[in-house]
């Protein structure tokens, strides 16, 4: 989800116009999830650990906000700050390249295989700066421990606890809920991460990566970054949530939901109706005609 290629447009287009054509806009996501493929590990890591950590920062935000208002929409019109600077940096987030390299393969410009290991190292890049800034957060908040509620605090403690025990408390019917909301989100993560190509400007990114962003957080879809966060931090405050719930009832379900909402919804869905066709050449049109 971090940076990609350019946009390619004329001098003209640049000098009248920050707007980016939908089917220039799937070419760059092409070009994006090619670029990402071939990073080295060290990069997918690094910039896995800060995209997680990032993200965490954000999430803490919004918690916040959420508790001093008393507004949970609140919350999630500052979430998407964090995707921003995400996005802006070139750093990576899994979850739009589970939109964006799958377009490189169906394109030849990268391999299945590269994919999958693109989307393993940068998803541990993003579980290590999430525990990490987890770490952090809870010293800060809790003084070390010396405060257990109140606050941020019962937001993420609940919060944990709804995103691994409320699901495993409806069994099957659960499992369908955090998997579909998993879906329903990326739907949206992927559309932003895609939406950042749609304007030269700066600030006309921000603008188009904010709105889907808001849309998927205010709705409480399930993000498996979000969650790399939210639920280790939560059981670091005292959350009664064991490993196995947090992976069997949300981490697991969540990834595969995002993959699916991701790839589908967004990556392949415009890919299909944006992408332009093939033309052959004019003489070769008319070579066809008189043929006929």
């Amino acid at each position: 989800m971090g940076g990609g290629s350019s946009v390619p447009y004329t001098q003209e287009e640049g000098d009248t116009m920050s707007y980016v054509k939908p089917d220039q806009v799937v070419e760059a996501m092409i070009q994006a999830g090619t670029s990402k493929s071939q990073l080295t590990v060290e990069q997918m890591l690094l910039r896995g650990f800060l995209g997680g950590a990032l993200l965490g920062f954000a999430t803490t935000l919004a918690f916040t906000a959420t508790a001093q208002t008393g507004i949970g929409m609140a919350g999630a019109l500052l979430f998407p700050a964090g995707f921003v600077i995400i996005v802006l940096l070139g750093l990576e987030l899994v979850t739009g390249n589970f939109a964006l390299i799958p377009l490189a393969v169906m394109e030849r410009k990268t391999t299945a295989l590269r994919m999958l290991v693109s989307w393993t190292w940068v998803f541990i890049g993003h579980l290590i700066g999430s525990v990490f800034y987890g770490l952090l957060y809870y010293a800060a908040v809790t003084q070390f421990g010396h405060v257990q509620e109140g606050g941020v605090i019962d937001l993420i403690r609940g919060a944990a606890e709804a995103k691994t025990i409320g699901y495993a408390s409806l069994g099957w019917a659960g499992m369908g809920t955090v998997f579909v909301k998993a879906m329903l989100c990326n739907w949206m993560v992927c559309l932003g991460a895609v939406m950042a190509n749609a304007s030269r400007s700066t600030g006309g990114k921000i603008a188009a990566m904010w709105l889907p962003i808001v849309i998927f957080f205010g709705q409480g879809f399930e993000h498996a970054v979000v969650n790399l966060f939210v639920i280790p931090t939560g059981m670091l405050m005292g959350a009664g949530v064991s490993l196995g719930d947090w992976w069997l009832w949300n981490q697991i379900p969540v990834t595969l939901g995002n993959i699916a909402g991701g790839f589908l919804f967004t990556g392949l869905a415009l890919c299909l109706a944006q992408k332009k066709p093939a033309v052959p050449p004019v003489a070769e049109l008319n070579s066809s005609h008189k043929a006929s």
